[in-house]
């Protein structure tokens, strides 16, 4: 077994699932330290629990990202648990739906709109703000953004708030690359398509058929494939890659 991170000290927001927890998983099995945020507390102290009665070294937050001084709060704290993090993955996201479906521009109340752009995007900023200076210090970091080809192409499953987040971050990576990349700091980011998460068992099956359908590999993507991804930005490998954006979307709409 490979040990790209051993002992580097990592962090992830929204960790607690679906893609979150493979790529905690991921870089635990690579030898890294992980501090996990997440808005879900008890599901989060399990998790921290079961990754702690394997071996691993984790600490675990409770927080709502859309607010700084909870990302403060738990960045601190992470960091004086594990050390200094030199590898950010800024992966938290929300999708809100009504009825199963998104809500057109006429329907979507301010109050949802303002949630969306507070956990999608300033989270993001928030996050790196804080780590960026640590980065910088010791030239050395990774930050990697989660992106969606819904900010790259119209998609009608999401809802404008989304979309527009979403694409918000492919500006972010690329300004950020440049203002890091004299630091030794590279700043990437990723898009998926249609990823296979506990949330889409609520979707109806022929909304996910459909995109399968279209997608160039014919089936919905892993939160393992993202991960591996996501891995790959983070590690040496990709040492001469910044600002840039990736599909991990199996060919759906090929942005």
């Amino acid at each position: 077994m490979s040990a790209r991170f051993t002992d580097q000290v990592v962090i992830v927001t929204g960790a607690v699932g679906g893609i979150g927890s493979a790529i905690v998983e991921g870089f635990l099995a690579e030898g890294a330290k992980v501090g996990l945020i997440d808005f879900n507390a008890q599901a989060g102290q399990a998790y921290e629990q079961a990754l702690k009665q394997r071996g691993h070294a984790v600490a675990f937050v409770p927080a709502d990202v859309a607010h700084f001084d909870q990302c403060q709060a738990a960045y601190d704290r992470i960091t004086r648990e594990l050390g200094p993090a030199t590898i950010l993955v800024n992966n938290v996201g929300i999708s809100p739906k009504t009825d199963g479906r998104a809500l057109k521009v006429w329907e979507m109340t301010p109050g949802e709109w303002d949630k969306v752009v507070a956990v999608n995007l300033n989270s993001v900023f928030y996050m790196t703000h804080l780590a960026a200076p640590h980065m910088v210090k010791q030239r050395q970091g990774r930050v990697i953004n989660m992106s969606s080809v819904a900010g790259k192409a119209y998609c009608d499953i999401v809802a404008a708030h989304y979309a527009a987040t979403k694409a918000a971050l492919l500006g972010l990576t690329r300004h950020w690359a440049a203002e890091l990349g004299e630091y030794d700091v590279t700043v990437n980011g990723l898009a998926p398509g249609r990823i296979s998460t506990p949330l889409l068992k609520s979707v109806p099956k022929e909304i996910n058929d459909a995109v399968a359908d279209v997608t160039a590999l014919r089936r919905l993507g892993t939160p393992e494939e993202v991960a591996d991804a996501c891995l790959f930005f983070a590690s040496d490998q990709a040492r001469f890659v910044t600002g840039q954006v990736l599909d991990v979307a199996g060919g759906w709409l090929m942005t």
